[in-house]
């Protein structure tokens, strides 16, 4: 029997053989001088190597099948240690170990270890970032990323202040030092559950690893940042959550007629340890009403950059329901991802298998004083 090689080289002989029959039987269709005779006779031997061709070619692909399918049992009979791109192993790992979750099958310790983790869950797989790259639809954001602390150290315990002198009286910002006098100079990180839910359907976790990790991935990313999102934001913020929200702990609100001049004051009322690096961050909308008022008919303004127009940076949140003034490296996010736990569940309403992690995490504002909250004025 033929190997696979040399029935390559015999498709490749005959193909050449058929291709040159076909090029002169052209010629001489086309050939007044050409006999009827000569017409046929190489039309009979077109279709001798067309015959021959395909006959060759439907052995080729099958034995190329078989190879094929081979190679990928040997491969998944490897497992991990048969892929040698460390990143397309870390996709492999990544997507087994959706799968794996998915069909309640226990996660290999080989998993784990492709993904830099023990065999207690699968920290790795919770992003600490939000990616860019979009598939099927834009990633809920969280603006906070850009300017916040974010960590994943179980049991963090860190200073309010990164450094300390021998004279007490360092501390410039009298509000800085009775803030630290009042709740200690350490802020202890607790553990706030979540879950977050990726819908996978079956077409998607039939496809490819790279679209099932992308598709998974990009969920829990987006769910990450929603919840990031609505605790720092929260106007009414659940019971035992009421530390993550800017709006709940008791920042000093500093009121304008109009949030224009909130924001300058607030900023001006920032001790200058804090001012230098300060964002504002607010929602669109009240840049917008801003830039109108200021305008009033001249279209210069709304070409300038938010930055020249408020004095600092801007970052723009629709969360942000009155523009917050601030040092925002004070504001820090961590994650417990050592603990981190799969699950999978089922949407009795629309069928979708739903592939779940369980996270715990915490928003500590380290200085309240390191910000303050811009606040139109009340008309009596």
């Amino acid at each position: 029997m033929k190997t696979l090689y040399e029935l390559k080289q015999n498709l490749l002989t005959i193909g050449q053989q058929l291709q040159k029959v076909e090029g002169e039987l052209s010629q001489k269709a086309v050939d007044p001088a050409a006999t009827m005779e000569e017409i046929q006779n190489l039309q009979k031997s077109k279709d001798d190597l067309k015959a021959r061709f395909d006959v060759i070619k439907e052995q080729h692909d099958k034995m190329e099948a078989e190879q094929k399918k081979k190679i990928a049992q040997q491969k998944q009979a490897q497992g991990l240690s048969g892929v040698a791109d460390p990143k397309e192993k870390v996709v492999q790992a990544k997507a087994e170990l959706i799968k794996n979750v998915m069909a309640n099958k226990p996660v290999s310790q080989e998993i784990y270890q492709a993904l830099g983790d023990d065999n207690t869950g699968g920290g790795k797989f919770l992003p600490k970032t939000v990616a860019n790259d979009i598939i099927s639809e834009p990633l809920v954001k969280n603006q906070l990323r850009e300017i916040s602390t974010f960590t994943a150290i179980t049991n963090l315990e860190i200073p309010k202040v990164n450094f300390t002198l021998d004279d007490d009286d360092f501390i410039q910002d009298k509000e800085t030092a009775k803030e630290l006098k009042a709740t200690g100079d350490v802020v202890t990180f607790g553990r706030n559950k979540f879950k977050v839910f990726a819908g996978v359907s079956e077409t998607v976790l039939q496809g490819t690893h790279t679209n099932l990790v992308s598709h998974v991935e990009n969920a829990l990313q987006s769910g990450v940042a929603a919840k990031e999102r609505k605790v720092a934001f929260a106007e009414t913020p659940k019971t035992g959550e009421e530390h993550m929200s800017f709006y709940a702990v008791g920042i000093k609100e500093i009121e304008g007629d109009d949030y224009y001049q909130a924001i300058r004051k607030a900023i001006a009322d920032l001790h200058e340890d804090y001012r230098e690096n300060a964002t504002i961050v607010m929602r669109y909308q009240d840049y917008s009403d801003i830039i109108e008022k200021l305008a009033n008919g001249n279209a210069t303004l709304y070409s300038a950059q938010p930055e020249q127009v408020l004095g600092k940076r801007v970052v723009f949140s629709d969360a942000a329901v009155k523009p917050i003034v601030g040092d925002f490296s004070y504001s820090h996010f961590n994650y417990d991802i050592g603990t981190t736990l799969y699950e999978r569940d089922k949407d009795v309403k629309t069928g979708i298998e739903q592939f779940v992690v369980t996270a715990w995490f915490d928003h500590q504002i380290k200085l309240k004083s390191a910000f303050r909250i811009a606040k139109v004025t009340s008309t009596p």
